[in-house]
């Protein structure tokens, strides 16, 4: 069953309003759907619905409810991936699977051995990586479409770590501390945890002190050495499955 997000404005008791031109214009025009047929909506808050499509207009179409449920494939953990911005198109491959793992959030990270730089046309490659985001929650049937937020450099992260119950930060030179015996250690489910990645190069000396001294929980992901590309996927995949996995 299709599903698609609208602003919680748009859902009244009974009725649902799809006003997304996109949206419209894939109902209509690609997925050819017609009135009576049905779908899933989410508010992108707290719950997704059963609907009946009524009417199919060029500028909106109208759904009946027929039922509501809070949302049944959200992680109760949120999780933030801090993620060192990669080369060649790779961030849209950390995206996709990251969204499909359970991710809150997604921040574009610049360290100082990150390649890319910021040319002034960042904001371009944001909008596309949202919508990388916006349509890996559709496929995987989530109920609230993660954010890429805008770059941050590492100083900011820093400023921003404060905010989590739980900091990892997965270290390629760590050989002493597996991200399982930092989970398995804790007293209590953490509720926000941040991921830190770096990009291909890793993370200088200096920063590596600065996230230790800092509190943060260094931890290996295993004796491999993971491209970046690999390394966030893997870590979201073993907290999910340490604190949501029953």
């Amino acid at each position: 069953m299709h599903r698609f997000f609208v602003d919680k404005l748009d859902i009244g008791d009974e009725k649902i309003s799809i006003k997304d031109r996109d949206d419209i214009k894939h109902i209509t025009k690609v997925l050819r759907l017609m009135p009576g047929s049905i779908v899933e909506i989410s508010d992108s808050a707290k719950f997704e619905y059963k609907a009946e499509i009524l009417t199919l207009l060029p500028d909106e179409i109208d759904l009946l409810i027929l039922d509501k449920q809070g949302f049944a494939r959200e992680p109760n953990l949120k999780v933030d991936l801090f993620q060192g911005v990669p080369k060649q198109g790779r961030m849209e491959v950390i995206i996709q699977k990251s969204v499909e793992l359970g991710i809150n959030s997604i921040v574009p990270l610049f360290t100082k051995r990150t390649v890319v730089t910021d040319n002034g046309d960042f904001d371009k490659k944001i909008i596309r990586w949202q919508k990388i985001s916006d349509e890996a929650v559709k496929q995987c049937k989530r109920g609230l479409i993660p954010k890429v937020t805008g770059p941050v450099t590492f100083g900011k992260m820093m400023k921003l770590l404060s905010e989590y119950d739980l900091v990892l930060f997965l270290y390629e030179n760590e050989d002493q501390q597996t991200i399982k015996q930092v989970l398995r250690a804790l007293t209590k489910t953490p509720e926000t945890v941040a991921i830190i990645i770096g990009p291909e190069g890793g993370f200088s000396d200096e920063e590596a002190c600065q996230l230790k001294a800092s509190g943060a929980s260094v931890a290996t992901l295993g004796k491999t050495i993971l491209r970046t590309e690999t390394a966030g996927a893997a870590a979201i995949a073993v907290i999910m499955y340490e604190f949501e996995l029953d």
